[in-house]
Formats: C-alpha cells, structure tokens, sequence
C-alpha cells in the first residue's frame, strides 16, 4: 500500500500560525511516502511567504512534490507577472514547475495551470497532456496521479472561473488511464468520481480544503491522506476547526476499481 499526503493552499502570509506546528507533526506523523501540495504555497508570492513555506516543506519528513497556484504568482506587480512570475518561486521553492515523483507503487506528475494572464482562471495545456502520454506509458500497473493547482470540474455553486482545457484534459487522462487528479483552488473538499460520460473510464477527483489559510470560506482547515492499493483507493480528510489545535480524521471515502475505473464503496 502506498500512502500520500495532499496538502493545498498553505497561503503563507494569511495563515493560522497556531496550526502551523500541529500539521507538520500530523503530517510527519502519518509517515506518507510522499507529500503532494497542489498550490498555492503564498498569499501574494512575496520572497517572506515563500520562505515561511519553503521552511514547511524542510520540516516534512517526505519527500515532497509541489506544484503552483495562482498566488504564487505576483497580483499586483503586473510587469513581473507577465515578465518573471517565477523568479521567487525558483528562488525559494523550486526551479521545476512540474515536479514528478515514482516509486514501485506510484507515478505522481505535477501539472503547471497557473495562467498568468489571468487572475484566478487556470489552463490545463496540451503539451502537458502529451508529457502525461509518455510518462503514463511507462507506469506499468503503477497508481497514475496527477497533482494541479485548479480544478477540472466544479459544482454549479462554485464561483471560480471553469479551467481552460478542462473538460479535454479530463478526457485525455481517462484515456491514459490516470486514477486520480489532486487539485484545491476552491478552498473546498471533494472526493469523487468525475461526472459520469458515457463509454469514458471513471477516474477521481480529490480536492483538499485550504491547510492553514484564514480565508476558510465556511469550510474548516484540512488534508487529505490517500491510501492506494491494487483496486482499492481510500482518502481520508483531517480537519481542524475553529479554535482547535490539532488535526482529527473527520471522514472517509473508499473507491474500488473495475474494467469501468472508478466508483465509489461504502464509507
């Protein structure tokens, strides 16, 4: 079985500090075999925040895989937005945008779909389709995941803007046989299965909540654990609410594979 920690949307620099040390302990705790964060480590990508979040990750025990956010790139700075969105995320984060990660139970591959062009609105590129293609083809009977910042399907009470490329892409990793795609963005949690379309493979959606952010949005803070075996998925979200100081198992979605792909079991 392998084990994986799915973190989203730290938002240093609007952060609850007195979390901070709880969800490292949790996280070093359940002894994952890799950590995925999928965006927005920053509030405002400002060299501070990146460094608080760069510190985080030095404390986790895992190896850890990291893709950006949308606020990991400069708002109101718009000539180095369009210019070198990047230069502190490379300095004090990473210079890979689209980490990847695989051992003898995983092929993890992050995804880049941040647009700096836009605000909020992310993209999901066709050149990242085709590097999932040759990756994915060497997977053998590996889990096959995918971590992003934005989401590729969202309720109709969702007000973000819908990713560009979204529904394509979601076709695309049915296709590659993917088994789950790791995103946050909406501050919310979700684990299912993609909305059914006729003669597509069922693969999963996994959002996490914000870990650490004030911005809560009527959710609490959380993570997810994920627990993958042959046929069989199990995510698990941990919670924090208001005024606690640790994180508990709050609930858990089980997932069994078929010829079809994925569906849900019983709780």
């Amino acid at each position: 079985m392998s084990r994986i920690i799915h973190l989203s949307d730290l938002h240093f620099g609007r952060a609850r500090p007195e979390l901070l040390a709880p969800l490292t302990a949790q996280v070093n705790a359940l002894a994952p075999d890799l950590v995925a964060i999928s965006g927005d480590l920053t509030q405002r990508a400002r060299s501070a925040q990146f460094r608080e979040a760069a510190a985080f990750i030095e404390a986790l025990d895992a190896p850890v895989l990291v893709v950006p956010g949308n606020h990991d790139i400069p708002l109101h700075d718009p000539v180095s937005r369009i210019l070198r969105p990047w230069r502190n995320y490379h300095r004090l984060i990473s210079r890979d945008l689209e980490p990847e990660y695989a051992d003898d139970g995983l092929v993890v591959l992050g995804v880049n779909t941040v647009n700096r062009f836009a605000h909020q609105s992310g993209r999901f590129s066709r050149r990242a389709l085709a590097r999932i293609a040759t990756r994915f083809a060497e997977a053998g009977d590996r889990a096959r995941i995918i971590v992003a910042h934005h989401p590729l399907e969202q309720r109709a009470t969702d007000t973000k803007r819908p990713t560009r490329g979204a529904a394509r892409a979601v076709d695309h990793l049915a296709r590659l046989g993917a088994d789950m795609i790791l995103t946050g963005h909406l501050h919310s949690w979700r684990a299912e299965p993609f909305a059914h379309k006729d003669g597509r493979r069922a693969l999963l959606q996994i959002h996490a909540g914000t870990g650490l952010s004030t911005r809560l949005r009527g959710e609490e803070n959380d993570f997810n654990l994920i627990e993958t075996a042959p046929g069989e998925i199990t995510v698990t979200r941990h919670a924090a609410g208001e005024g606690d100081m640790a994180f508990a198992p709050d609930r858990t979605r089980r997932f069994t594979a078929s010829h079809t792909g994925w569906s849900a079991g019983k709780d």
